[in-house]
Order: C-alpha cells, then structure tokens, then sequence
C-alpha cells in the first residue's frame, strides 16, 4: 500500500542522534519547499530514536554541509521521536534500516503504514543513507542522497511524477 500523497501535509524524517542526517534532510526538504512555494503547505521536522543529543544543536559537520550548498540548519535542535509523532505526522522517513525496525517496533500498528525507509520511497533503492558520524568525508555523500531523495520526494508530493517507490512497514 503506498501513502495518500494528496493528503500529506507533515513530514518528519529520522535518524539515530537527530544531529547528522535528519537535521540535514530537514534542512534540505525545507529549502526545496521554499524554492517550490510549498513551504506553507507541509510542515516538515526531525527527530531521532536516541537520546543521546537532545536539545543539542546539529554535527558541526552537517552545519558546514549546509551551509556549503546555502543552508542554515543552526536553528534547529535534537529530539527524540515523541508517541505523539505517529499521530501528527502523514509520512516518517527512516534513514536506515536501524531507524525503520526501532520506529516501527514504537508506533502503534495503526501508523506503521505511515513508515518508509527514505532512499526506497523516494528512488526506489533499497539502501541505507550511511550514518556519516565517524566519516567527516561522508557527509558529501549523504547531502547528495538527500538532495536527491527529496527532490524526489517534493515531486511526488506535488504531483509532478505521480506516487512515490517503496514498500510500507506493514508489508516488509
């Protein structure tokens, strides 16, 4: 079963920390967002399945990341994904295969339909974005499968290419 694109208005995209590849995909998505005119439309956020950095603000190098390519994620802070979350978000973005089993291990079964890894519903790859915590040179490479994802990601929520890749939690 594929999520209700039409009625999307929420996206929360999660990590391990909330401080590296959340925040960045946050900030990615909401950039792309602005530059369509749809930043009033969905609302978009981050979290994480530990604790470990809440309230902290983004990895110095997703900071520097963003800041590369023109964004500015320093506002954000850590936090971890709340029960509330399953209710008040339309989609969930797992970044790893980790996140995806802890997230769909905490929802109630009625919002597991709301899960996806995000590489497989956005490009139809069944792949991992790579946790670039102990990696300063994969950060590049996260930002760039990010972008891409949520380029993919924002057309499908437009409507410019129909429905998004992926399967749901509640067939895998």
């Amino acid at each position: 079963m594929q999520p209700d694109l039409k009625n999307t208005r929420s996206v929360l995209f999660v990590c391990l920390g909330n401080i590296c590849r959340s925040p960045l995909a946050e900030g990615v998505f909401r950039a792309q967002l602005r530059d369509s005119g749809l930043q009033d439309h969905i609302t978009v956020d981050s979290a994480g399945t530990g604790t470990w950095h809440v309230d902290c603000p983004p990895d110095p190098r997703s900071i520097e990341t963003a800041n590369i390519h023109g964004l500015d994620i320093t506002a954000q802070r850590g936090r971890q994904v709340a029960p509330e979350d399953f209710d008040n978000f339309d989609l969930i973005l797992a970044m790893d295969r980790s996140n995806f089993a802890t997230l769909t291990a905490r929802a109630p079964s009625s919002a597991r339909k709301k899960i996806f890894l995000f590489m497989d519903i956005t490009l139809g790859q069944e792949v991992d974005v790579p946790d670039p915590y102990y990696d300063d040179d994969g950060f590049k490479n996260v930002y760039r499968m990010l972008r891409e994802g949520s380029s993919a990601l924002l057309r499908s929520l437009s409507g410019d290419d129909g429905s998004l890749r992926g399967n749901p939690s509640s067939t895998t």
